[in-house]
């Protein structure tokens, strides 16, 4: 399996065990990582059956406005943009222990005007790999009802009722 992590996460994987597939056909991604996952079989030579996207990192129906915000909180601070979207992340839960790596603001920027392009997705599909989406219904950081009808024309699509951004209830 080839698993994209989360924009500054690392090895957060886990808390997707109970809906990963364990082979070595199987591509899946969190939030910033199911970009890199998406782009990585859509470019892909080799096989893939399965491509899982979890709590797709989906801002395109976000205005500009709360793209340039965002972006500028960032410049000013890091550290406290850093610390309030992990807070974000696990809301409306109890913060949980997550490993981090360093980030940049063209990561940032890549993962906030990344536009998910439906024709890639439709040669994806058309190609034999089945999609799977997963979105918590609770998630505070992405547009969970645009990913919702965005994917669903492509994608197996599951909303897991009471879930934050890593799907977790409680």
């Amino acid at each position: 399996m080839v698993y994209y992590s989360g924009f500054s996460f690392k090895n957060e994987s886990s808390f997707f065990e109970k809906y990963l597939k364990q082979n070595d056909y199987n591509v899946a991604g969190f939030s910033y990582g199911a970009i890199k996952a998406f782009e990585y079989v859509y470019s892909r030579k080799e096989r893939v059956d399965t491509l899982q996207l979890f709590s797709p990192a989906f801002f395109q129906t976000k205005p500009k406005t709360f793209k340039r915000a965002q972006m500028m909180a960032y410049k000013k601070d890091k550290e406290k943009y850093l610390s309030q979207f992990i807070q974000g992340c696990f809301a409306p839960n109890e913060l949980k222990k997550t490993s981090h790596i360093s980030t940049k603001e063209s990561q940032l920027e890549e993962l906030l005007y990344y536009e998910w392009d439906s024709e890639k997705l439709k040669e994806i599909q058309s190609s034999g790999v089945h999609i799977e989406v997963y979105l918590g219904s609770e998630d505070k950081i992405i547009d969970m009802h645009g990913a919702k009808e965005f994917f669903l024309p492509y994608a197996t699509t599951y909303v897991i009722n009471g879930a934050n951004h890593f799907l977790q209830i409680d």
